[in-house]
């Protein structure tokens, strides 16, 4: 094992500015997949498992998601909630019980709203309730993403060492592109944050700036059909 004292943020940031790989890129057609962007995680002051990266987080995913419908390309929303007993929360369920646990984020609740300030095409967008960190994870988002022949993953949401870590090695474990715009991701705290955006920086995908992502999506063309 290399030993180092640099701390996450710094052997994030010199991977960033020293690349060793080349970047996977976009594909043809990418699938936006915004994950858990619930009050429970983004109600900073309402709730203790909130948490804030980049105050511009929302912002930017609500730029990202809009581009996304004008262009004809398909946008998903996750969110995690279970039932009023917690049973659907399994195992994961059974380390704490109390009125900030996993399985106390109960369907219908304010821990399981979507942050009032994203705009959410509700007729149109992709709604998923997962139960366990991964989006692909016992949903039918495989099926969606063979039915909009999609071969790439952006990914934005929270949190970055938990479900959109479980997210991007899932996506590549399945074939797809994964595409990380670094401002549009969160965690609770700061190293397991770096850690794993360098993670997947080096093996799993492609951390981008947010502006090269909106620069994608407002240059992409639809193939005519």
């Amino acid at each position: 094992m290399e030993l180092s004292s640099l701390t996450a943020r710094q052997l994030y940031e010199q991977a960033k500015a020293n690349p060793t790989r080349k970047r996977f890129g976009f594909g043809k057609k990418p699938m936006l997949i915004n994950i858990d962007l619930q009050c429970a995680y983004t109600s900073l002051g309402e709730f203790v498992t909130a948490y804030e990266t980049d105050p511009k987080q929302l912002d930017y995913v609500n730029t990202l998601s809009g581009l996304a419908r004008e262009k004809g390309l398909p946008v998903t929303w996750t969110y995690v909630a279970y039932m009023e007993s917690g049973e659907d929360c399994g195992v994961w369920g059974t380390r704490t019980n109390t009125p900030d646990s996993l399985q106390n984020i109960k369907v219908g609740s304010r821990r399981a709203e979507f942050d009032p300030r994203l705009k959410i095409d509700h007729v149109k967008d992709i709604i998923i309730n997962k139960r366990m960190a991964s989006p692909f994870h016992e949903t039918n988002l495989q099926s969606l993403m063979v039915w909009h022949q999609c071969d790439t993953v952006v990914l934005t949401g929270g949190s970055t060492s938990g479900c959109v870590r479980a997210c991007v090695v899932d996506s590549i474990s399945r074939g797809y592109r994964v595409i990380v715009p670094e401002e549009c991701v969160a965690d609770k705290h700061e190293s397991p944050h770096f850690a794993n955006l360098y993670d997947i920086a080096i093996k799993y995908g492609d951390v981008i700036p947010v502006a090269d992502a909106i620069a994608w999506y407002e240059a992409y063309q639809p193939e005519a059909r």
